[in-house]
């Protein structure tokens, strides 16, 4: 893990949030990237001097939240992102910077109480393919003992596992496998590829009609310090990442939760 990424929004989770990510690079030897995203406007009409403004206001934002923050020997780097919109300006970022694991705070700007998940989060969640760490408001960084990994195909490829294979070397966490048999199972889903294989400690297999559902079913009795799920088109958030918004009632964790990418 070589390259964090934090976007800061105008919550007041943005200093915690920073706060675990380089506690977390601190112990896995990766530096911070912190970024905050405006939108610059048409120059046509003289708007130059708006832009100058927005990209200064980003820029305060920034000092701001690393003003609060205890850097340790960790490298970090602030950067203003102007683009069309937060995953536009993220993807641009990441094409320069090849990112490794995006830290998020569930609420970015929202302070709306019954909200999970807020609409920026939501859109980078949905809109990137960057592995996601979103990290339960105030949290404070702790080597992650276990972790549960729920899936439904149990067919992962070398790059898609290479953020719980970090999590393996730096902290010895262990990791527990939930595969989970749905109707839409078949034959080759049921099928574990041997380098995931290789990272577990404990198999479990349970029949649920989603694997949403069976993460509800287990999560109690497994208790991890990391929720980890698998971002698939028809994966673990198939109705929920209808909306960008997801509420507390329909889905929360007070753990942080990994979101790996897509398999290509």
């Amino acid at each position: 893990m070589r390259n964090i990424l934090v976007p800061v929004g105008s919550s007041e989770n943005s200093t915690s949030n920073l706060q675990y990510a380089i506690d977390l690079a601190q112990q896995t030897d990766a530096n911070v990237y912190v970024v905050s995203v405006f939108q610059e406007l048409s120059k046509v009409g003289g708007l130059a001097k708006v832009n100058t403004l927005l990209k200064e206001e980003s820029e305060k934002n920034l000092n701001q939240v690393l003003s609060k923050v205890d850097m340790k020997d960790v490298t970090v780097v602030a950067h203003p992102i102007k683009g069309g919109g937060i995953v536009e300006g993220i993807m641009r970022f990441h094409k320069h910077v090849p990112i490794d694991l995006m830290v998020l705070a569930p609420r970015s700007n929202s302070i709306r109480e019954e909200v999970y998940l807020g609409n920026t989060s939501g859109k980078l969640l949905k809109g990137t393919n960057i592995p996601i760490l979103v990290v339960p408001e105030g949290a404070v960084f702790k080597q992650p003992a276990t972790m549960l990994m729920a899936f439904k195909n149990g067919n992962f490829d070398k790059k898609t596992l290479e953020p719980v294979k970090q999590f393996v070397k730096h902290f010895g966490t262990e990791i527990n496998l939930l595969h989970v048999e749905t109707p839409e199972t078949t034959a080759e889903m049921q099928e574990v590829s041997p380098r995931l294989s290789k990272l577990q400690n404990h198999y479990t297999k349970a029949e649920n009609a989603t694997t949403f559902q069976a993460v509800l079913e287990h999560f109690q009795s497994n208790n991890p310090d990391i929720l980890c799920v698998v971002r698939r088109k028809r994966g673990f958030f198939k109705k929920l990442w209808e909306k960008n918004v997801i509420l507390k009632k329909e889905f929360h964790t007070s753990k942080p939760l990994l979101v790996l990418q897509v398999q290509e």
